[in-house]
């Protein structure tokens, strides 16, 4: 089936931009990966497009992504659910630096808690960012993590490339803290802003003074440019 793709082109432009931007890519080498014209991939970026399977197929190639990725089809597919293109991928331990420095941009990531002694994990999703080297979350001040200040929390990210095999884990063990001081919440706006990606009324900021920092990065063996 070759007809031309129209869904959500516009999106698809905004996916390309930003695995592009990920790989530290130029339009140019980017039209240069997928033997398209530059100008192409400048329009697809900016416009919504009608393009062929091959076209995209040789976009997600460049890209070292997925069709379904660009296409957003994905969204609701656990992680790793998908064939790799690499059977044998290598598993490297990253350092302290090395973890805190992967997940410096902040994001998305996942906290970790027990809400009793031999309860299972509480797992939830919070927005984060990186400050002076510690974590630290936004979320609802009548929330289950807010109510866990001061017990032991785990802090997890993790960024995956299913088609190439290629992704890390960062993961932080420590103890949350409530950020209480009206001066330093503020300061930390102002340094850091950071927004709820799913709404609502967040406005609880906790520190998490990790104790421990461990991370793993994987990479398709042989697939590095």
């Amino acid at each position: 089936m070759t007809g031309p793709h129209t869904a959500h082109s516009g999106d698809i432009g905004r996916r390309v931009v930003q695995r592009r931007t990920e790989m530290g890519l130029t339009r140019d080498e980017v039209a240069e990966r997928s033997g398209m014209d530059p100008g192409y991939i400048a329009y697809l970026e900016t416009h919504p497009a009608r393009f062929s399977r091959e076209s995209l197929y040789r976009l997600s190639q460049a890209l070292h992504t997925s069709p379904d990725h660009l296409l957003g089809t994905d969204t609701d597919t656990p992680p790793g659910s998908a064939a790799t293109a690499v059977p044998e991928p290598e598993v490297t331990v990253l350092t302290g630096e090395e973890c805190l420095e992967l997940i410096s941009p902040g994001g998305v990531g996942r906290v970790s808690f027990t809400e009793a002694e031999g309860a299972a994990p509480v797992v939830l999703p919070v927005n984060y960012g990186v400050i002076d080297g510690t974590v630290v979350v936004r979320t609802a001040v009548d929330g289950a993590i807010a109510q866990h200040v001061g017990e032991p929390m785990s802090f997890q990210v993790d960024r995956l490339d299913e088609t190439m095999s290629e992704g890390w884990s960062v993961l932080l063990a420590g103890r949350a803290r409530l950020i209480d001081d009206d001066a330093e919440r503020a300061a930390l706006r102002e340094r850091r802003p950071l927004r709820p990606w799913a709404g609502g009324d967040r406005e609880a900021w906790i520190r998490i003074d990790a104790g421990r920092v461990t991370g793993r990065r994987v990479g398709g063996r042989g697939m590095h440019a």
